[in-house]
């Protein structure tokens, strides 16, 4: 699924995209995850860690690759996520989120969605452009707390699908990419179960309509 393609090559994230550097590990893993992808493989089948492949990197390159893909689709609809029609970051009237990093908001603090959104990719931007947390060297190990880092970093990008999903799905019809959407979050749901990255109770805000498109 190219949804650079889609949006007519022009690149609307809302934050720079990371790459990987060609010629390294992560790069090439990186190309074999999205060789699948574009395949048209099951999705179930594309996230599963590939034999003789580490745990850590397979999570590595995904991340970054989700925190690409979620930064476009963000991008496409950020003009309409403004501090009057989203003074909360919220998912429905059940679901309100608040920031929290350690350092500059220290204690849990209630943002309109744009604020929190900017706040959480600035966080994974700089978090995923540490070398000591993604090691882009392979002889360089990955710190123990790696997975945790992961959990955390996943579990606040699904907190984006789930704004947009409910917040802002009609500006996503409007454009024409609500099946290139799905699709994305179909990769993304499948990943996170695949290795149980996300608790179920974060998974709740989408339950009803990833019980429909997630078979």
């Amino acid at each position: 699924m190219d949804l650079k393609g889609f949006f007519g090559g022009k690149e609307r994230t809302f934050r720079p995209k990371k790459k990987f550097e060609p010629g390294t590990l992560r790069y090439q893993l990186h190309k074999k995850a999205m060789a699948s992808l574009n395949s048209g493989l099951d999705l179930k089948a594309v996230v599963a860690l590939p034999a003789e492949e580490d745990l850590n990197d397979w999570l590595a390159v995904h991340v970054v690759d989700f925190f690409n893909r979620i930064n476009l689709i963000y991008g496409t609809i950020c003009e309409y996520c403004t501090d009057d029609s989203c003074p909360i970051m919220s998912g429905g009237p059940r679901y309100e989120y608040m920031w929290c990093d350690g350092e500059k908001f220290k204690k849990p603090t209630a943002l309109p969605a744009n604020k929190y959104i900017s706040h959480l990719m600035e966080w994974v931007e700089t978090l995923i452009n540490k070398e000591t947390v993604f090691p882009v060297n392979v002889d360089v190990p990955f710190p123990k707390n790696f997975v945790n880092t992961c959990k955390n970093i996943l579990k606040r990008l699904h907190r984006v699908f789930v704004h947009v999903y409910i917040h802002h799905f009609e500006n996503l019809v409007a454009i024409g990419a609500e099946a290139h959407i799905n699709t994305c979050y179909k990769h993304f749901y499948y990943f996170v179960r695949e290795f149980n990255l996300i608790d179920g109770k974060e998974l709740e805000p989408l339950r009803e309509m990833t019980m429909k498109i997630c078979h």
